[in-house]
């Protein structure tokens, strides 16, 4: 398989480590919603997205799902190999956020080129870091910004994947994208329509006026 278009290091790479690499990913289709990891224990490998959209998030005691950040074409999931990397311990579930296809780059082989090769090492230490870097950026939008602004902007953020300003959304998956609970965004949700900002239907939200809502999304947008 050709992956040689999807990592940076790969002229750094000797030719056997180029065949190694080559030869161990395997293409794999998933439907929405199915699982591709599981969790720490879980060491499935290096996720790169071929097509479609991979959710990484996280689930609390409680069973709350917090979502950390999507994966689109040509990202690459790191955490979902994270066994690989030394004193990091980062409980993530992936799964298909729409019909995806991934190449799957088994860990085993990928810690082995690691060890060999510096601009992998490299490479990976700044991939983890830009990871790092957006977990940080949600929390703080956790802890300091508003759930009307961060709703404003997940919902904005959904019309332009989608294409579209009817969006196939639950309230349910929303609260699990955003860190909260059904019920506050059900509220939250039910004074956007109110303001005349959403139209709320049975497993849709209409978006009516997307200048309130990127006004009002503006604190929160990246």
């Amino acid at each position: 398989m050709d992956i040689s278009g999807f990592f940076p290091f790969w002229d750094k790479l000797t030719d056997t480590q180029r065949a190694a690499l080559s030869s161990a990913a395997v293409k794999r289709d998933f439907k929405k919603g199915d699982m591709l990891h599981q969790g720490a224990g879980d060491c499935t490998g290096l996720l790169l997205v071929l097509s479609g959209q991979l959710r990484v998030y996280t689930v609390s005691d409680e069973g709350k799902e917090l979502t950390l950040y999507r994966l689109f074409e040509r990202d690459l999931c790191l955490f979902s190999a994270s066994c690989i990397l030394r004193g990091v311990e980062f409980e993530v579930m992936v799964s298909a956020a729409a019909d995806t296809t991934v190449v799957i780059i088994p860990s085993d082989v990928y810690k082995h080129l690691m060890e060999q090769s510096a601009p992998v090492a490299n490479y990976t230490n700044e991939l983890t870091a830009s990871h790092f870097s957006d977990v940080m950026w949600l929390m703080d939008q956790i802890l300091s910004k508003r759930l009307d602004s961060r709703l404003a902007a997940f919902l904005l953020e959904e019309g332009v994947l989608a294409g579209s300003d009817t969006l196939p959304l639950t309230h349910e998956q929303i609260a699990g994208n955003l860190g909260s609970i059904r019920e506050v965004v059900t509220r939250m949700l039910k004074y956007f329509q109110a303001e005349g900002l959403v139209k709320l239907g049975r497993g849709t939200i209409t978006l009516l006026d997307r200048k309130k809502l990127e006004a009002l999304a503006k604190p929160s947008i990246r």
